[in-house]
C-alpha cells in the first residue's frame, strides 16, 4: 500500500544537519523498536518531508534534504527576548540550554531556548532550534495503512496498528 493522504505512516529515520561545507552533524534517529508514527497529509510533518515520501510503500528507503526555506525558516539573530525572573518563582530558574514553552500575543505556542540567566532577567532565543539548518533525512518506510475514522476525527495516529488510543 502506498503512502497517501489520511494514512498512518511508520518510518525509521536518521536526521543530520548539513553545514555549508557539506559536513554533516548527527541530530537524532528513531530506535529500532519505535518508529516515528504519524498521520500523513494533515499538517503534522513538514510539507517537504511529506512531499518526499508520497507514494512510497513499506520497505522503501529514501534520502533527501530539507532546506531552511522548506523547513523551519531562516535564523534571525535578533529573535531574542528577555523575561523577568519573577516568571520563574513557581517553577524555578531554568538552566542555560533549556527549552521553555511560551505563548505569543496571538496565543501561538513558541518554544524558546534559554541563552543566559542572571539575577534580573532570563534571555531566550525565539528561533526554532532547527531554523537556518539544512536537514538531511535517511528514511525507511516501515508501514502504511488507512487511518481509522477515530484517528481522523482526533487528527493524529493511534499507533502503528491503530490500537494505542487514548
Amino acid at each position: 500500500m502506498n503512502i497517501d493522504k489520511n494514512h498512518v505512516v511508520s518510518v525509521h529515520y536518521t536526521l543530520h544537519s548539513v553545514e555549508a561545507n557539506g559536513e554533516k552533524t548527527f541530530i537524532e534517529q528513531t530506535n529500532p523498536e519505535q518508529p516515528l508514527v504519524f498521520l500523513y497529509g494533515v499538517g503534522m510533518m513538514l510539507p517537504k518531508f511529506e512531499q518526499e515520501i508520497a507514494g512510497l510503500t513499506s520497505g522503501d528507503k529514501k534520502s533527501f534534504s530539507v532546506h531552511p526555506q522548506e523547513g523551519y525558516g531562516e535564523r534571525f539573530e535578533n529573535a531574542t527576548t528577555q523575561l523577568p525572573v519573577e516568571m520563574f518563582e513557581q517553577s524555578g530558574m531554568p538552566p542555560v540550554g533549556a527549552m521553555l514553552p511560551l505563548q505569543d500575543q496571538d496565543g501561538n505556542m513558541v518554544n524558546a531556548t534559554v541563552l543566559e540567566v542572571n539575577p534580573e532577567l532570563v534571555t531566550v532565543d525565539l528561533n526554532h532550534p532547527m531554523a537556518g539548518k539544512t536537514l538531511a533525512f535517511d528514511i525507511e518506510v516501515v508501514a502504511t495503512r488507512p487511518a481509522t475514522e477515530e484517528e481522523l476525527s482526533h487528527g493524529h495516529a493511534h499507533g502503528a496498528d491503530g490500537h494505542l488510543g487514548h
